[in-house]
This record gives structure tokens, C-alpha cells and sequence, in this order.
């Protein structure tokens, strides 16, 4: 089975501004989401959810600044290490990858010989 990295790219203002039920909706979603891959035969190899933006410091060579290099209305929040068979079979697991408030990046993890 390849590796698979699943982005997560939202909008942090919809989490800023949720009910305490949304995000509980969301929570629980996460929480379902390693056994609805296995479920298609796939693995979840490991995921973590990033801090907001506001956190995030960018390098450019030797420039540093603070916060995320560019303005976007989505900005990466997390993410899934996930196994699967093909590109076709992470996209289907892509697919159930909650991700209320924008959407998914799948990309296939390099491999070096």
C-alpha cells in the first residue's frame, strides 16, 4: 500500500464563530473518520490538527515573519498520514476526510529509492 497525505484546508473563521455543537459535530466526525477508512481497506498512519494562522511563523531564506506566507481565505489546519491502495482508493478515503469549512488536498507521499 502507497501513502497518502491528506491537507486539510479551511476557513479558520467558521470554527471562530461555531457553536459549541458545530464543533462538537466536527469533533465527532474526526473521531469516526480512522474507522471509516479501514473500512474501505485503507489505514490511518497517524493525524494532527495545526494551530491557528496567527501562530505560524514564515521562513523565506533569511527573512522570518510572523504569520502564514499568504493571505487565503482557506489555510492548512491538519492533516491524515493515510495508507491505501491507489490514487483512486485515497481520494475515496479523501472523500470522508471532514472538512466542514473548505476541503481536502490528497497527495501522494515521495518515495526514494
Amino acid at each position: 500500500m502507497a501513502e497518502y497525505l491528506i491537507l486539510i484546508c479551511e476557513d479558520e473563521n467558521g470554527y471562530a464563530t461555531a457553536s459549541p455543537d458545530v464543533f462538537q459535530q466536527v469533533m465527532d466526525a474526526h473521531n469516526r473518520f480512522p474507522e471509516q477508512v479501514e473500512e474501505t481497506g485503507g489505514k490511518v498512519i497517524t493525524g494532527r490538527a495545526l494551530q491557528p494562522t496567527p501562530t505560524a511563523t514564515s521562513v523565506r531564506g533569511d527573512v522570518v515573519t510572523d504569520g502564514p506566507f499568504a493571505e487565503t481565505k482557506e489555510a492548512l489546519g491538519g492533516f491524515y498520514l493515510v495508507e491505501a491502495r491507489d490514487l483512486d482508493h485515497a481520494l475515496e478515503i479523501g472523500k470522508l476526510c471532514p472538512a466542514r469549512f473548505g476541503g481536502v488536498e490528497v497527495r501522494p507521499v515521495m518515495v526514494f529509492d
